[in-house]
């Protein structure tokens, strides 16, 4: 398992909706992408959730666009003339994270709900993917989904695995619930969780998830006080990940008690 690398060559336009200001650049493969930046909000740590939960996603068969690593110039916005974006290009400088840009999409309306209205399936499994990963931004204000040919399509996976910004007690909050699941987007449309967590749990392996966890680069790693190395922090990902999918899974119910109230 592995992700491309490819280097930014043009800097297009900024996403003005995105909080830590991601752009769409073109690279030197001649595709166009979204990246996000190591240099804003939450640094790295939202780019580790965006390789982890993305890439947990497409193993569950979810439709993610590609993951690239994007190599930065600071020089590439030269000239751009906002202040704020020169200088989150040069906080930048070096390994980014960007997904393929999917021309003509649009963002899911829960208004015109027509493709989980007819396949709980597909609604059931990205709740139960959100549920898993702590994943607080999949909500009716910023849902995060964009419709394409006409499926849809998993973006924007920053806000998850929260437990990150403090490993205080993670392996007790790793089987813990998840209560802003009531605020998720597709709960109501999501009727068959247990289905989903039946046949979604047994994909991730401990050879999947530490392969997973293996693309994080080394220098995003290493600069929590708790672990000694490199190692031993990515590890922690590991024992996490594959301890809050330890049977009975706290989550799981969560959800399904939570859609009871929507």
């Amino acid at each position: 398992m592995n992700l491309r690398t490819v280097r930014a060559t043009r800097y297009v336009t900024p996403l003005r909706e995105g909080g830590s200001l991601p752009a769409i650049i073109e690279a030197d493969d001649d595709g166009t992408y979204v990246v996000k930046f190591r240099g804003a909000g939450q640094g790295a740590k939202a780019l580790i959730a965006e390789i982890v939960v993305g890439e947990i996603a497409r193993v569950l068969g979810l439709k993610m666009p590609e993951l690239v690593f994007v190599e930065l110039d600071p020089a590439l916005g030269r000239g751009e003339p906002d202040p704020e974006i020169q200088d989150l290009l040069k906080a930048s400088a070096g390994l980014n994270v960007a997904l393929d840009y999917l021309p003509g999409s649009m963002t899911f309306d829960p208004l015109v709900a027509r493709l989980v209205r007819e396949n709980p399936t597909l609604a059931s499994s990205i709740v139960w993917l959100d549920a898993y990963t702590t994943n607080v931004d999949r909500t009716p204000r910023n849902t995060n989904l964009l419709v394409w040919h006409n499926e849809l399509w998993l973006i924007d996976h920053g806000a998850a695995l929260y437990f990150h910004h403090s490993w205080d007690n993670s392996l007790e909050r790793a089987q813990s619930t998840f209560a802003p699941i009531k605020e998720h987007v597709l709960l109501p449309f999501a009727s068959e969780l247990q289905e989903a967590d039946a046949r979604l749990a047994p994909l991730l392996t401990p050879r999947v998830i530490t392969d997973i966890v293996g693309l994080i680069p080394e220098d995003w790693l290493g600069d929590v006080a708790q672990f000694a190395s490199v190692e031993e922090h990515r590890a922690a990902y590991v024992t996490y990940l594959l301890k809050r999918l330890e049977a009975p899974r706290a989550f799981v119910e969560e959800a399904r008690h939570a859609r009871l109230h929507v």
